[in-house]
């Protein structure tokens, strides 16, 4: 008899389960795009051509092409030191990594302003020498990676630490270098939790709106973002073009989707643990 219940109960949590999904997450997918071609295919290819929204695009893709090779460097760095090694203070390290999902985005571009900004700690000196980091591309790239830096250090640092230390002891032991263990050993065994770490933190990047707005100054077609370029059509009622843009961003988190499926099976498959 209680065994029944469960059996019972099961196929209406899995509806509940999926009329939410479908409510919260489907719906809106599919409006975005039905929003994005309601003037026909022709306004929604002249959306995409416009210069600032092609501007905004390039922009998306810089930034990300930027930070997500120095947050895999940095993840690949922490993850080994904390991992590898005994040291004091280990635990505060860690807690200083998950910094970025406990501060909101926009405190944290609030604190590049008030340290690159024209009124900053360094202000002064960046103004004499003309160098511009707030409301550039560069500040963007900054507030980019700090948004974006735990994904890869947070999907290595369990991984390496089930993996533990012997096979890399046992590399150095027969005459490996540094680099050979890296290459050899080390990398193969953590490639798919890399790869989806990889994913996240790129996926991030693109879609980071709350830091980069404070940094970028909204300057159509210089500073402009794909999700900011959503926002100030928005705000003009430029609907279409709008959804145009954000329906780039959602093939994007759909192609994210699919290959972190595809990763997630591809690990599972080999048998190499839980990602």
């Amino acid at each position: 008899m209680t065994l029944s219940r469960p059996r019972r109960a099961r196929p209406v949590l899995i509806g509940i389960a999926l009329a939410y999904l479908a409510l919260i997450l489907l719906l809106p997918l599919i409006l975005v795009f039905v929003q994005a071609l309601a003037k026909g295919f022709d306004a929604y290819v002249a959306a995409i051509a416009d210069a600032d929204a092609r501007s905004a695009i390039w922009l998306t893709l810089l930034v990300a092409a930027i930070s997500v090779p120095v947050n895999v460097a940095f993840g690949l760095a922490a993850a080994w030191s904390l991992t590898k090694f005994d040291f004091r203070g280990k635990a505060f390290v860690i807690s200083l990594i998950d910094l970025p999902f406990s501060v909101s985005p926009v405190v944290a571009g609030l604190v590049y302003v008030l340290i690159f900004g024209a009124q900053g700690w360094f202000g002064g000196w960046l103004v004499s020498h003309d160098v511009r980091i707030v409301f550039a591309v560069p500040g963007i790239v900054l507030a980019t990676i700090f948004v974006t830096f735990p994904f890869v250090a947070r999907e290595l640092i369990p991984l390496m630490a089930e993996q533990g230390r012997g096979e890399e002891e046992a590399a150095l032991s027969l005459g490996a270098g540094g680099w050979q263990m890296f290459w050899r050993v080390t990398l193969p065994n953590i490639r798919w939790g890399l790869l989806y770490g990889v994913l996240l933190c790129n996926a991030r990047a693109m879609g980071e709106f709350g830091a980069v707005s404070v940094v970028s100054g909204h300057i159509r077609g210089e500073t402009n973002t794909m999700p900011l370029q959503v926002e100030v059509l928005y705000n003009e009622y430029s609907f279409a073009a709008a959804f145009a843009v954000a329906s780039l961003l959602a093939l994007l988190a759909l192609v994210t989707l699919v290959v972190k499926s595809v990763l997630e099976w591809r690990y599972d498959i080999g048998g190499k643990g839980h990602l």
